[in-house]
């Protein structure tokens, strides 16, 4: 059986985990109302706009996003349906699919970038300085590959 956490631990754990739930739900409710998109799609047009060629294995991209096999399946047929991604087999293996970017889903992610950003600012980045913004690069760098 898992140790107790300490009443330290406790309420650091409970701040980490209330002030990430509110700002996601700032960023997804402020990126919805200016430009129609939720944080899912947003976050797979900038993985589609990063990659070689704008296109990334279905697979991999749930990987990237962590996101189930069927949550990236019905996300990106969302994003089909709205004509911002497309999926075709892919070249070297006609088996996979891959999500591919379109010119569409390119103008959406260049022409919502600003409002998001400036949401990640007042909500994130202008609140801390350089060197609290290292730690919790280092220390989310860690987890990651825990």
């Amino acid at each position: 059986m898992a140790e107790p956490l300490t009443g330290t631990q406790l309420a650091h754990w409970r701040t980490f985990i209330e002030s990430s739930w509110a700002l996601h739900t700032r960023l997804e409710d402020e990126l919805r109302a200016a430009t129609g998109l939720s944080m899912n799609d947003y976050h797979v047009l900038v993985a589609l706009a990063d990659a070689p060629d704008h296109r990334i294995r279905m697979g991999e991209l749930a990987s990237r996003l962590v996101l189930s096999p069927s949550r990236i399946t019905y996300q990106i047929s969302s994003m089909v349906k709205r004509g911002l991604v497309r999926k075709e087999s892919c070249p070297d293996d006609g088996r996979g699919q891959e999500a591919v970017l379109t010119g569409e889903g390119l103008s959406a992610l260049r022409a919502a970038a600003p409002a998001h950003l400036e949401t990640v600012r007042e909500s994130f980045i202008d609140h801390l300085d350089d060197e609290e913004l290292a730690v919790i690069g280092r220390v989310f760098a860690r987890l990651t590959k825990a």
